[in-house]
């Protein structure tokens, strides 16, 4: 049995992917080829999974410590290794766009803040990356709140519109309309 129908069938079963990274790892003894395995089972293409490999693959792949497979493939799954791209509609993709706006108008971003957007844009995930920026503040000597706060009222417009909008998201914008006007 080839280790992509291991993966497939070790997440059927319930396993995380992470778990299941470790899974194959340890039966193994091939690191690369067991996150591989885990990525084509989770339907991520070959060329998105390669790209995601070689920028991990000298810290956490190449010489892996004996029985570290777990501690592993938790950092792959949290480095987003093992994300299932969604593919975005076009009133989407134009929210993911505001939000880069917000992001330049922001004047600078924490790097962990900027890996969730990252994470949450390939997941599909608009309404936790629009809490977050709604969250956010412009920083004070470099961002534009003019700029930023009406950026975000124009994105949660447009996700209010889609079918899977969240109160949640309602209440963020009407807090970012209450910030625009007070910039």
């Amino acid at each position: 049995m080839n280790l992509t129908t291991l993966a497939r069938h070790a997440l059927s079963r319930g396993r995380t992917p992470a778990e299941t990274y470790a899974l194959l790892a340890r039966r193994t003894g091939k690191p690369l080829s067991s996150a591989r395995a885990v990525c084509l089972a989770l339907d991520i293409p070959l060329a998105e999974t390669g790209r995601r490999l070689d920028e991990c693959y000298d810290a956490l792949l190449s010489d892996p410590r004996p029985d570290s497979e777990t501690d592993t493939g938790e950092l792959l799954e949290a480095l987003g290794v093992f994300d299932v791209p969604k593919s975005l509609t076009d009133t989407e993709l134009a929210v993911v766009d505001l939000f880069l706006a917000a992001v330049d108008a922001m004047g600078g971003i924490r790097a962990g803040h900027q890996h969730g957007l990252t994470r949450w844009f390939t997941t599909g995930n608009l309404t936790t990356a629009y809490l977050s920026l709604a969250a956010a503040q412009p920083m004070p000597r470099t961002g534009d709140p003019v700029r930023y706060w009406s950026t975000l009222v124009a994105a949660g417009e447009l996700l209010t519109t889609t079918a899977h909008s969240e109160i949640r998201v309602k209440y963020a914008l009407a807090h970012c309309r209450v910030r625009a006007t007070r910039t």
